[in-house]
């Protein structure tokens, strides 16, 4: 008997609020419900390498001042030295105000050489339900995206 092993996303944010991390949640459930093996974590519990070894990589975060705080900014540049060439991925998080840490997310994970969805999903303040709809369908299309690789 052939045991196949399911695709793994590893999701990873960072949230001073809750925010992101309800996100993160619903992304995670979506992922899931396609059968995808998800791993959630703080940032501060990942090790690069390990994000690295996923098919496919989530990562989402607050924005702080117009950019993403420093010590994130360094774990996903460490992620990328990892290698995460084609590879999935997606960039998310909550803002108050102006919301660029997911877009600056994404152009790092681009140019790391991984297939980022679009468009990158931003929440101002709390998710309603409509965003945790649509968080849920971002875990849902990365799956497809995986498993279609």
């Amino acid at each position: 008997m052939v045991v196949t092993q399911m695709p793994k996303l590893a999701v990873v944010y960072l949230s001073t609020q809750g925010n992101t991390k309800i996100m993160a949640d619903a992304i995670a459930d979506g992922a899931k419900s396609r059968n995808v093996d998800v791993e959630i974590k703080s940032f501060y519990d990942w090790k690069p390498e390990d994000v690295a070894a996923a098919d496919a990589i989530a990562i989402g975060s607050s924005t702080f001042h117009y950019t993403i705080l420093p010590p994130l900014e360094k774990f996903v540049d460490n992620v990328v030295k990892v290698g995460i060439k084609g590879k999935v991925g997606a960039a998310f998080g909550s803002y108050g105000w102006s919301g660029e840490a997911p877009h600056l997310i994404a152009d790092k994970m681009r140019k790391g050489g991984i297939d980022v969805l679009d468009p990158v999903l931003r929440v101002q303040y709390k998710p309603d339900d409509k965003d945790i709809k649509e968080c849920n369908r971002l875990g849902k299309d990365i799956a497809e995206k995986i498993k279609n690789k």
